[in-house]
């Protein structure tokens, strides 16, 4: 009997209308915007704009308002239009139309650039050497072999077969190594390098020499595993310097790109805006919500295609021609009425999910310390709003909130529960917070290890085991102490 009951759960399916609501409520607001002008365009009944009549004002969103259902049977407008010569005519107007805007809106050219790419542009600076065919050759395809960091990954003898089996070009390693050197004269400094090493003194040889530059390039050469490791101390005995020296060295070290190829793509990469899609203010010591404009628009059900139905309703003479349009204005009908009602359901979600939120959240939201984030899963609001744990999940997944302190992720809001020294739930937003600061304020050239960590925070009454302050300290994107030392 259980296993029955089980699978008949496991078996039920959301029909293919709750679906497209799942989706909807799932996207942010640009990504929102998009799917609206897509459905505008795929059914001309659907209309931007206000009704006379109607009542839904999107500045004043209140999540209490009911809206009324869509039923087939309301009323219809009863001003007669000849549906006949609609029926005679077999391209619809709106298909004809050059486009579906409006009659103010002007015809616009949107250009489009074409950055150059970054293994193009180093194929240009090429172009400025002399080189025989072959060379040309062999430095195109080394160019090819530079990944999106700026480096080269293989081996001389690798690139020689390479060059023999794909290319049909027999070489050496030794023109191959001189090809190389060329590749490494192109810009940015460091492009071409085998490995973090070849790469660092590519950029120190391309830097004007000075006593600083001099001593970086040395310990980069020749004590590179004692830099990577901050040996500090065996460095100052190495090479007889002062503090100061050593300190002003390895500075010049660290101006310099470990990514050469990085700093190239990532100029040509579209920077997306983050458009919030809630605002939080703070009026009169209240909170409060308000969802942007730009998730309730105004739609309406064309009154065009409403007259067609009703005039066929009070037309006697019913062909099979007639039967088929109207089935086909019916069905365009029932789309966009449901796709009105779908997104004020959609709205009425996101406002009330993201109002519980910012309750439980509250005393964060007056005061911007996030210490004071309690404890929540996405349970917690769940249960407050009536609504699905997977409904409110899609909510939180990719949306912003604009608050006094900043626009944050709505995600980051949930967090799991942890016990303090006092046995209250405490949230691990708090935790790692606390961890970030106290980390923040250590002595620099002696960072704290894990387990140090772990002591303080006890003694602030946060009891904690060390692996997991380890997990946090990586979650916070905070290396190792040894890494952390400064000169």
């Amino acid at each position: 009997m259980l296993k029955h009951s089980l699978n008949f759960k496991l078996s039920q399916k959301l029909s293919p209308q709750q679906i497209q609501l799942m989706k909807l409520i799932q996207l942010p607001t640009q990504a929102f915007e998009q799917r609206l002008k897509e459905e505008m365009n795929e059914n001309p009944a659907l209309e931007a704009g206000k009704e006379e009549e109607e009542l839904y004002e999107k500045d004043d969103f209140d999540a209490n308002d009911d809206y009324d259902d869509y039923d087939d049977t309301d009323e219809i407008g009863s001003e007669e239009i000849n549906i006949d010569e609609y029926l005679n005519d077999d391209t619809p107007d709106y298909k004809t139309q050059a486009n579906n805007y409006s009659d103010d809106d002007e015809e616009r050219e949107s250009p489009l650039t074409a950055p150059i790419s970054f293994h193009q542009d180093l194929i240009n600076q090429l172009n400025t050497f002399i080189l025989n065919e072959d060379e040309r050759e062999i430095a195109e395809f080394l160019v090819g072999s530079i990944d999106d960091m700026g480096y080269i990954r293989r081996s001389i003898p690798d690139i020689v077969d390479d060059l023999a089996f794909t290319q049909g070009i027999y070489t050496d390693e030794k023109t191959v190594e001189k090809m190389l050197h060329v590749i490494h004269e192109l810009e940015p400094s460091g492009v071409g390098a085998r490995d973090l090493q070849e790469c660092l003194l590519l950029q120190l040889k391309h830097k004007t020499p000075t006593e600083y530059i001099a001593l970086a390039t040395d310990i980069i050469e020749n004590q590179f595993d004692a830099f990577t490791k901050k040996h500090y101390d065996k460095l100052l005995q190495k090479y007889s310097v002062s503090n100061e020296q050593l300190k002003k060295a390895i500075h010049e070290i660290e101006k310099l790109n470990p990514k050469p190829g990085g700093s190239f793509t990532g100029n040509n990469k579209i920077t997306e805006n983050i458009v919030p899609d809630f605002a939080i203010r703070i009026v009169d010591g209240e909170l409060e919500l308000t969802l942007n404009g730009r998730n309730a628009p105004s739609l309406h059900v064309s009154k065009e295609y409403q007259e067609m139905m009703q005039t066929y309703k009070d037309s006697r003479d019913k062909s099979a021609s007639q039967k088929d349009a109207v089935q086909f204005i019916k069905q365009k009908l029932d789309s966009a009425k449901w796709f009105i009602d779908a997104i004020r359901q959609r709205q009425e979600t996101l406002f009330v999910t993201m109002n519980a939120i910012m309750h439980f959240q509250q005393e964060f939201f007056l005061e911007g310390d996030e210490t004071k984030m309690k404890p929540m899963i996405l349970k917690d609001i769940a249960d407050r709003v009536g609504l699905d744990i997977s409904t409110v999940s899609r909510v939180a997944n990719s949306k912003y909130v604009e608050t006094p302190y900043g626009t944050k992720l709505i995600k980051e809001f949930f967090s799991e529960a942890m016990k303090n020294d006092q046995g209250e739930d405490v949230s691990t937003l708090e935790i790692k917070k606390i961890l970030k600061n106290t980390i923040e304020e250590e002595d620099k050239h002696k960072p704290l290890p894990d387990d140090q960590l772990a002591e303080i925070l006890k003694e602030k009454g946060y009891p904690i085991a060390r692996r997991t302050i380890a997990k946090y300290r990586e979650q916070l994107d905070i290396p190792v102490a040894r890494l952390r030392k400064k000169m």
